[in-house]
């Protein structure tokens, strides 16, 4: 059979923002494909139907915003002004997508509370909020004074980047309504300094959860209510030290979802509270995560995880290893409806539920079922004939056993594997932490099982999937967690004799990254690593993450970020580097601003001012996200850098 090579990852097509038309009969999503040539992501919108997928628009430049009817779709293409969006009308009974709005910000929703009236949200700047209302040619001179600036940043409040989103001091999201007709009206509801985080409509109001910020923005918000009709505002809950989102009304009752984080900090799980005059009443507590969370380099963009409807609650949950489908009703019952061994990634509800996952042996298309999870049919094959002849590694599911910990993980086998010959292997650790691998297809792994690794990898405490009490690792980074990894790598060599213990390679991003950055700090068993994305000091890190003021102390379970960099010390890589003898690759990207590149560059010169052999590979222009949305040609350099420094070290003669 055919290798899967680094670049069949230009040919898979990706499947985005599934929405149902308001009447349930038709769905709509985007489909987008790598071009090489222009280094970006071509996007269309397509149709489903009973009959399966047709494509809607061409020219690959489509976004879907959603549906206005049952009949007309909303689009936006670009438009020649900066900062300009244009959306567009497109009846699904054909003829030419005709322009509607053109929007001096850009928003990825419009939510139609009657006819010709919307609400939406949007970027802002605190110091100019109504630059809405600027003319064309105000904007354009607005432009040109930038222009003049591009040199000079100036920074007063933190976060002051964010990762994806650059440096965003100043930038603060607003509610909106506008108003069509004869001539648009855009109306500003929320103050400049206030930040907009979650947010709804029912019955002419808006609800909406956020805060104000001077200077340093805060984890916690408050509910509001805005009356369009009234056009007054009121506070529904405002007490301090809650993090709440996704308000949503289920049989006419209002809830949030949301957590003071006392027990488990912030990653903890958030539960359901109802919203009553007298505050908020715990209603339950979900066991698992209320998302997915299960990892794959294979997706591209992503779309609803959970879903409200009049009469029910329809939510992807993350369990051990894997995604599910869960309904509850109005009294908050729970029935199981799916289970997928893989991703259940996103879905909507209409007559059926439509639902895109990805497989072991299978990567991302759509399906539905009926509403009662039965009855369930593939209804395209975008993806099929990229794998047809390939050499595809099963997941192979291995039990093992850490301290008092009874955990599990899988191993690929190689192409063509012949149990009587040696083999190099990559131990492959995820990022998070409170994430999980599950038997999902991943192209980079199935790339080395190509070119003939085994390739292991792992739930280890600190993961999601099963509660928060083993998702909780705050002051225990590199301690348990690392002992898990040892554990595990055992238990492989063990089971798979074949495996060359000499030749074992290691590689993570993000934790997986800090995870890479103390295990050459701890061990010398691994003949190579690659380090990408990671963290090396929790002390600097806290101070520069567009995260680190509060997920830095959180995590080292330091109380005050300057009164215990004692404690953040304790569990930073960095501290270990005079021990470090692996080889070691170093990937991190410019524009990082959650793992941000110092990180990296701090690792990476310890490493070499002691000799130790090290590359480190910046990528301009991209991200945190490199490896699963990067640019095209920036993920096949990537993946090609850390392939070829693993057959460096793992297959010299």
């Amino acid at each position: 059979m055919e290798k899967i090579a680094i670049r069949d990852l230009l040919k898979i097509r990706f499947i985005e923002n599934l929405q149902y038309s308001p009447d349930g009969k038709t769905a709509a999503f985007v489909l987008a494909n790598a071009n090489e040539e222009k280094n970006d992501y071509e996007r269309d919108v397509w149709l489903l139907k009973e009959e399966g997928a047709i494509p809607f628009t061409s020219g690959g430049k489509s976004r879907l915003i959603g549906w206005e009817d049952e009949e007309t779709l909303l689009i936006t293409r670009p438009l020649e002004e900066e900062g300009v969006q244009g959306i567009f009308r497109l009846s699904t009974k054909g003829g030419e997508a005709q322009l509607w709005l053109e929007l001096p910000f850009s928003v990825s929703s419009l939510k139609k509370v009657k006819e010709g009236f919307y609400v939406t949200a949007a970027a802002i700047d605190k110091n100019d909020p109504d630059a809405y209302l600027d003319t064309k040619e105000i904007r354009k001179q607005k432009r040109e004074t930038k222009e003049k600036d591009k040199d000079y940043q100036v920074v007063d409040e933190v976060p002051y980047w964010q990762n994806g989103a650059g440096f965003t001091n100043g930038s603060r999201t607003a509610l909106f309504t506008i108003e069509t007709g004869k001539e648009v009206k855009i109306t500003r509801l929320t103050d400049p300094f206030f930040n907009v985080d979650d947010w709804t409509t029912e019955e002419g109001k808006i609800y909406y959860l956020g805060e104000e910020f001077k200077g340093n923005s805060s984890l916690y918000n408050r509910l509001f209510a805005y009356d369009l009709a009234a056009k007054e505002n009121k506070v529904l809950f405002g007490e301090e030290g809650w993090s709440m989102q996704d308000p949503f009304f289920l049989d006419g009752k209002l809830y949030v979802r949301g957590s003071q984080g006392k027990e488990y900090g912030v990653n903890e799980t958030d539960a359901v509270y109802r919203v009553k005059d007298d505050g908020l009443e715990f209603v339950f507590k979900p066991e698992f995560g209320t998302r997915n969370s299960v990892g794959t380099d294979t997706m591209l963009g992503g779309g609803k995880q959970s879903v409200h409807q009049e009469d029910a609650w329809y939510t992807v949950v993350t369990r051990e290893d894997h995604s599910e489908l869960w309904k509850f009703d109005n009294d908050f019952n729970k029935t199981v409806l799916y289970e997928e061994q893989g991703i259940f990634s996103f879905f909507d509800v209409g007559e059926k539920i439509a639902f895109v996952s990805v497989k072991a042996d299978r990567l991302a298309e759509i399906a539905t079922m009926e509403k009662d999870g039965t009855d369930i049919v593939l209804k395209t094959s975008f993806n099929k004939e990229l794998l047809n002849g390939k050499f595809t590694a099963l997941p192979q599911r291995i039990d093992y056993t850490s301290g008092d910990l009874s955990l599990h993980g899988w191993v690929l086998l190689p192409i063509d594997f012949d149990d009587t010959k040696k083999y190099p292997a990559v131990l492959d650790i995820h990022g998070g932490p409170r994430t999980v691998y599950g038997e999902a297809f991943f192209h980079e792994m199935q790339v080395w099982a190509s070119e003939g690794y085994f390739v292991f990898f792992t739930n280890i405490k600190g993961s999601d999937g099963r509660g928060d009490a083993f998702a909780d690792i705050r002051g225990d980074y590199g301690y348990t967690d690392y002992q898990n990894l040892m554990d595990f790598t055992d238990a492989v060599l063990k089971a798979y004799p074949a495996i060359d213990p000499e030749r074992v390679c290691e590689t993570g991003g993000s934790y997986g990254g800090f995870m890479t950055n103390w295990i050459i700090g701890h061990t010398d068993r691994f003949c190579c690593a690659a380090s990408q994305r990671s963290i090396s000091n929790w002390v600097s890190f806290s101070f520069i993450s567009d995260i680190g003021p509060y997920f830095g102390p959180d995590q080292c379970g330091a109380k005050d970020i300057f009164k215990d960099t004692a404690v953040l010390w304790d569990h930073p890589p960095l501290k270990y580097a005079e021990n470090v003898k692996t080889p070691t690759l170093f990937i991190h990207s410019d524009e990082d601003y959650r793992c941000p590149l110092p990180e990296g560059m701090q690792m990476m010169q310890a490493l070499a001012i002691r000799g130790v052999d090290t590359r480190m590979v910046i990528f301009h222009g991209e991200n945190h996200e490199l490896s699963r949305s990067g640019k095209p040609q920036h993920r096949i350099r990537r993946l090609t850098e850390i392939t070829d420094w693993f057959n460096k070290y793992a297959k010299k003669a």
